[in-house]
């Protein structure tokens, strides 16, 4: 077998994760992310998965999403302001594009907005079917 050095086995699992979410085009748990993963890079185990996506995000490749009472899923850095739709059937996270316009509005009187999340939550198309 093919033994590579560790720095060349650590940038052939960073670009299985990347080819994983990228095949998704959504958030991803660590365990989708090992499930799309091992077809890209044979042997790669649960644990390399949890180190490379803590270093990914460290090295701010990857970026957590969070939702209340979820654990994290990762989705790749430098996206553009976006929010999540969470299927209540499936638990899969989407994107969603675009933002409410009135935002500020909601704001109180004498406060000061400084970030938001915004998710929506319901069925996806494949659950609804």
């Amino acid at each position: 077998s093919l033994r590579l050095a560790p720095m060349e086995r650590q940038t052939r699992q960073r670009k299985a994760i990347r080819g994983a979410l990228h095949q998704a085009g959504r958030p991803l748990s660590p365990t989708e992310i090992h499930a799309l993963s091992r077809t890209r890079s044979r042997g790669l185990g649960m644990a390399t998965v949890y180190r490379s996506i803590r270093l990914m995000v460290e090295s701010g490749e990857l970026v957590a999403v969070e939702l209340p009472g979820e654990p994290p899923r990762y989705e790749a850095a430098g996206k553009h302001h976006h929010h999540h739709f969470h299927c209540r059937s499936c638990r899969r996270v989407y994107e969603v594009e675009g933002c409410p316009d009135d935002i500020d509005s909601l704001v109180p009187t004498g406060f000061s907005l400084e970030d938001h999340e915004v998710v929506l939550y319901g069925r996806c198309a494949a659950c609804r079917r």
